[in-house]
């Protein structure tokens, strides 16, 4: 990279106003914060640079805000914080973001030394080293131009590796200090490559060959615009398949080759036992997509991943593929006939997947009605962002996304609190476009106070709370562990009167048919709208 020295010579300013500057010259429109004491001169430069600044009302809601937007917009999200606290405050968010392979760029102020002295403002003992545990990676700029080359660096990766969390560190003073700008953006950085497969000839044999092919989809290809791609492989290859969560919407919905989301079943294992060839492409095949330690084939196990890590994993692939999905894809493609007849039993996997949603309609009684109905109200662009709920554990599995990248959970990680601020940063990304929260009464509260900033920025989001009055994923485990239910059940709050206070709008539909004429007038507000839905809608 050019040294600043070298670089064309521009206004000198302080230094934490040059990295927003930096930041809107390499495409950065929105960062999500909260400003302090300790980060004030990396605000100088935000209104100047024409970058808009998203204040959330916690830090956690402010990573969590980058991640959504990242997920959004297929590209990365940037949030700025404080020391200390701050940056603690954003490390669950951050988890969340390395678990699921979202690209957000943490940046935040640090003290100018904490080897010699004690007691400062908040001082901790290494805060470089405690983002280290949940980025891909957390270093410090010790000058202006290592702060040039660190953003440029997660830039790069960003573009070109595994979507993972970055965070850099600026000492307080050295913000503050003039400097010249940041170089140019290095030459190649918009027309990344992509890892190539290589020759797949014997492959495409193996699979027009067999007799019951099945492809796993996963995450990695959950990107909008790649439904038309996997779906063309498909219909060219005769195979079925299945998708993870992250996959959701890969699969058509009328595609009678498809089982869905359904991976997660535990007789799953029955069907990849069927197969004679299983293509698993852009999956980890974590605990978190089966509920369960073994994949369950028998037969040739082929993984095509961009990270290597994957390739050698427990699942012991016969054919470890290290490419991009995408590119693996249209290679493959390019060998496989016009279309091929569907090699499974159409009959047979339309019986299954019904099965498979009867027991998910068992295990959590009425939501998958609740689910169908929503589907039918809701546009088809909708983007659907959800926490770790109930109403969520079904909808992942019986809804038929009809686009991929449409659907985010904070899948791995797991954290309370994801839905509302990731589906702000969402919106904010989509102005125009329908962007939804889905949360329980639960998790909900722990970022409920992100309502202000949804409000402020008069975002036309609804709010579907499914408020069960307990912790009843958590009861249903205490019950079935023949534990007695303790510690499930804590008073709620009027959700719609807090919702109001906050100065959102609020409904409380007593039927399905009410509940579709919410959805359909939270998406023209001009501001958020809480729907409050109870068990009470789903009796039959």
């Amino acid at each position: 990279m050019t040294s600043s020295q070298d670089a064309p010579k521009g206004a000198i300013r302080p230094l934490g106003a040059q990295i927003s500057h930096m930041l809107k010259s390499r495409g950065v429109d929105t960062i999500f914060g909260i400003p302090g004491v300790h980060n004030v001169e990396m605000y100088r430069g935000i209104e100047e640079a024409g970058i808009r600044h998203v204040l959330a009302r916690h830090e956690q809601g402010a990573a969590f805000m980058a991640d959504g937007y990242a997920r959004a917009t297929g590209g990365f999200g940037v949030c700025y914080v404080i020391t200390g606290p701050g940056l603690l405050n954003t490390l669950t968010a951050l988890g969340q973001a390395y678990s699921d392979s979202v690209s957000v760029l943490a940046i935040s102020s640090c003290l100018d030394e904490t080897a010699a002295r004690r007691g400062q403002l908040h001082q901790m003992l290494d805060q470089e080293a405690a983002a280290a545990t949940v980025c891909d990676w957390s270093h410090e700029a010790t000058s202006a131009d290592a702060a040039y080359t660190l953003v440029d660096r997660a830039l790069t990766e960003f573009a070109t590796r595994r979507a993972r969390p970055k965070h850099m560190q600026v000492p307080i003073a050295l913000l503050g200090t003039p400097c010249e700008p940041a170089p140019a953006m290095p030459g190649g950085l918009q027309h990344v490559g992509r890892l190539v497969p290589g020759d797949l000839s014997v492959l495409a044999d193996d699979l027009t060959a067999a007799q019951k092919p099945l492809f796993i989809f996963g995450g990695g290809l959950g990107r909008h615009g790649n439904e038309e791609l996997v779906r063309k492989v498909m219909h060219r290859s005769g195979a079925a398949g299945f998708t993870t969560y992250a996959g959701g919407g890969l699969l058509a919905p009328d595609d009678p080759m498809s089982f869905g989301c359904y991976l997660g079943r535990p007789d799953s294992v029955r069907v990849l036992a069927e197969a004679d060839l299983v293509i698993a492409v852009g999956t980890e095949l974590s605990e978190c997509d089966l509920w369960r330690n073994e994949l369950g084939h028998q037969s040739t196990l082929v993984r095509v991943d961009i990270d290597p890590e994957v390739l050698s994993d427990e699942h012991r692939a016969d054919m470890a593929i290290h490419a991009d999905g995408v590119a693996f894809l249209e290679t493959l493609c390019a060998h496989l006939p016009e279309s091929a007849s569907p090699k499974w039993d159409a009959d047979m996997i339309a019986g299954t997947k019904a099965r498979f949603r009867a027991e998910t309609d068992a295990e959590r009684p009425g939501i998958a009605d609740l689910c169908d109905a929503l589907a039918a109200a809701m546009p088809e662009d909708a983007m659907i962002y959800s926490d770790m709920t109930q109403f969520a554990y079904v909808a992942k599995e019986v809804w038929d996304m009809p686009r991929a990248g449409h659907w985010h959970h904070p899948t791995g990680f797991g954290t309370l609190g994801y839905a509302l601020p990731a589906a702000i940063g969402g919106a904010v990304a989509r102005s125009g476009l329908a962007t939804v929260c889905i949360a329980g009464d639960y998790g909900f509260q722990y970022t409920i106070q992100e309502l202000g900033t949804a409000v402020e920025l008069g975002l036309p989001l609804p709010i579907l709370l499914w408020d069960n009055g307990k912790l009843k994923e958590i009861e249903d485990s205490m019950v079935a562990s023949q534990i007695a239910p303790n510690a499930v059940i804590a008073q709620n709050p009027d959700f719609c009167k807090l919702a109001e206070a906050y100065g959102a709008l609020s409904e409380a539909p007593k039927s399905l048919d009410a509940l579709q004429a919410a959805l359909s007038r939270a998406f023209k507000a001009n501001g958020p709208t809480l729907i409050h839905m109870t068990p009470a809608l789903t009796a039959k």
